[in-house]
């Protein structure tokens, strides 16, 4: 089922997520909406914060659904390394039409469950690597906004909130 995503400013969306303890039905048909909502919306990625499920689960997707076998989910995902940097441009599903240049590692493993809660470990490099953070990131209540600084920072929080007054957001 395509679930809503949350926006910037949304409660739910700026809280540390729970770990997974539990690999149930709920958490099953948790993670196939996270999937369907991702492909629909479309985007590379989406932590489950973002369909208002406070569990520390992500999907990504950089070929958004084209290559099979390019999906990856991780529960309960923790950096084991973060090597070098990389600027880029990056936008997200919960802030929709914003864009800014974030900081992130070049390189990153990642170790988590699967959905069948086995362990698993990833490298990733590039686009991935960037991916893999900036899905942590929102699973420890972080939007790619919150890591700007100064006046880029201010006129998008200050655009969203007039968006939010005038009920675009």
């Amino acid at each position: 089922m395509i679930r809503p995503i949350l926006r910037y400013g949304e409660r739910g969306l700026h809280g540390r997520a729970a770990d997974v303890t539990t690999f149930d039905d709920a958490l099953q048909r948790a993670i196939d909406d996270m999937i369907e909502t991702m492909y629909a919306a479309p985007g590379i990625g989406l932590a489950a914060p973002q369909i208002g499920v406070p569990l520390r689960i992500l999907s990504i997707d950089l070929s958004v659904g084209r290559t099979t076998g390019d999906l990856i989910i991780m529960i309960n995902p923790v950096f084991l390394e973060r090597d070098g940097s990389q600027l880029e441009e990056e936008g997200c599903l919960s802030a929709p039409g914003f864009n800014a240049t974030v900081l992130r590692p070049a390189r990153v493993v990642v170790k988590g469950l699967d959905r069948e809660g086995r362990e698993q470990t990833r490298e990733g490099t590039g686009l991935l690597a960037r991916a893999f953070q900036h899905e942590i990131d929102h699973l420890d209540g972080t939007v790619f906004i919150d890591r700007l600084r100064g006046i880029k920072r201010d006129l998008m929080v200050r655009k969203i909130h007039k968006l939010k007054k005038t009920g675009q957001w």
